[in-house]
């Protein structure tokens, strides 16, 4: 944590704005560099003779700038560079009074540490010595080709052997895709409040991202026809399935509608659907309905086991060598031994109980949520892994968020998936798989107290 040197009497009014232009100036200047701690608010505060408000203000002004960052329960740092996108989630550190509701996981039970004892004992007695010995990517045993083939069929795709790739889960999967079809300066559209790692990815690509309005069921048609009819359109990149942040379940007639669109204007589908199978009652993949045109991307790390880092990627025929080709210049090759894992739970069903096994708990915990916290206040699905909640007009995305950590409840804002900076959700994602439901339980309270009060100024801090 730095010391800084600021003299109280050159503070002019408002203080908060004068503050901010100081701190500003000490960050554009290298006095501040990327990664410094600030002072808490509190003594800060304390130091300048000014309240907490007009310190946690002066702190608001620069992160709205995209000077600093707020990261909770560690502090408040300079940002490496203006406009990085954050995590809306805290890092694991093993805090034993944390609640955290911040990490999208599944829930997990002694059925999957028994499960994964028992293949990793059976696979160590049994190890083929050519998936030991391997590092080709052409490699590839016949028995994991066809697990995917089966697990590609529960999600509802019919593939054959050499129309997928196996993947170390769904964000190899997404870079593939666009750089199998985009290039710099590409424009790519999504939901405007989407995936939080597309900002990043897109920039660290040089692509153009665009954020476009959604109701209930997604992306609106309307407003990507009329971006399409303004500027070409490369992809456009969706989470149909109650896996997006706001957890809308795109119905087909709306799936059909945006593949009409892809066809008039002649761009691609990435499908990202990491849960799988998850959803019972889903519509066909974009996959099924324009194989053409069409990604589709699958995992096991959301419905089955979070450290089953395997899945598939499934493009176009006609790409599938392109697809191949940037997969290998950039991951080389999915993990042979969490394949082979894979692999054999697909073969053996542990795959699909342990998914029937994750449907049912989240159907305990959306039951439990909506109980809680109310059934009107919410937005969710059965079996989804998160709830999307909006926020009273009485309270800021930040507000709630610190109020609720000092509480020992970690939520993601809302304002992390927003795409484009005009976006305001006022709203919170709060994941029910990771927890005990007894963790759960308290957490569901302490944001539903929250709900029910006022914001205090003062305990805004860091």
């Amino acid at each position: 944590m730095t010391n800084l040197r600021i003299n109280p009497g050159k503070l002019s009014r408002p203080a908060y704005r004068s503050l901010a232009a100081f701190l500003t100036g000490e960050i554009e200047s290298g006095a501040l560099p990327a990664g410094t701690r600030l002072p808490p608010h509190r003594h800060l505060a304390e130091d300048l003779s000014l309240s907490v408000q007009t310190v946690s203000r002066a702190y608001e002004e620069l992160a709205r700038n995209g000077l600093i960052t707020a990261e909770v329960g560690r502090g408040t740092f300079v940002r490496a560079e203006r406009g990085e996108p954050a995590t809306p989630f805290i890092a694991e550190r093993g805090e034993a009074a944390l609640i955290d509701l911040s990490m999208l996981k599944p829930a997990v039970g002694e059925i999957h540490v028994q499960k994964a004892q028992e293949a990793l004992a059976r696979l160590s007695a049994e190890l083929p010595t050519r998936l030991l010995f391997t590092f080709r990517p052409n490699v590839v045993l016949q028995h994991h080709k066809n697990a995917g083939i089966s697990w590609l069929e529960r999600c509802g795709l019919a593939v054959r052997p050499e129309g997928f790739l196996l993947t170390s889960g769904v964000t190899p999967a997404m870079t593939t895709a666009l750089t199998t079809v985009m290039h710099p300066g590409d424009l790519l559209v999504s939901e405007e409040v989407g995936h939080h790692t597309l900002p990043a990815l897109t920039k660290y690509l040089g692509l153009r991202l665009m954020g476009l309005p959604a109701d209930d069921q997604g992306l609106r048609p309307d407003a990507l026809d009329a971006v399409c009819r303004e500027q070409a359109v490369r992809a456009l990149f969706l989470v149909p399935t109650a896996a997006n942040p706001q957890v809308n379940m795109m119905g087909r007639s709306r799936r059909e509608a945006l593949v009409e669109l892809a066809r008039r204007h002649d761009f691609y589908i990435i499908e990202n659907e990491a849960w799988g199978p998850l959803v019972a009652e889903r519509p066909p993949p974009f996959a099924v309905l324009a194989p053409e045109r069409c990604f589709y991307m699958t995992s096991f790390t959301k419905c089955v086991l979070p450290a089953l880092r395997v899945g598939y990627l499934v493009p176009p025929t006609r790409l599938m060598a392109s697809a191949a080709n940037r997969h290998l210049a950039m991951n080389w090759m999915a993990s042979a031994l969490l394949a082979e894992m894979a692999a054999r739970w697909v073969r053996d069903g542990t795959a699909w109980d342990l998914l029937l096994w994750q449907r049912q708990a989240l159907h305990e915990r959306y039951a439990m949520a909506r109980d809680i916290i109310g059934a009107d206040r919410l937005r969710g699905h059965p079996e989804a892994l998160h709830l999307w909640l909006p926020l009273p007009e009485s309270w800021s995305e930040d507000a709630f968020v610190s109020h609720a950590r000092l509480r020992g409840v970690a939520v993601a804002p809302g304002a992390a998936f927003a795409l484009e900076p005009r976006v305001r959700p006022g709203a919170i994602r709060i994941c029910i798989g990771a927890p005990t439901p007894a963790e759960l339980a308290d957490g569901l309270r302490a944001i539903a107290r929250l709900l029910d009060s006022a914001p205090e100024p003062a305990l805004l801090t860091i």
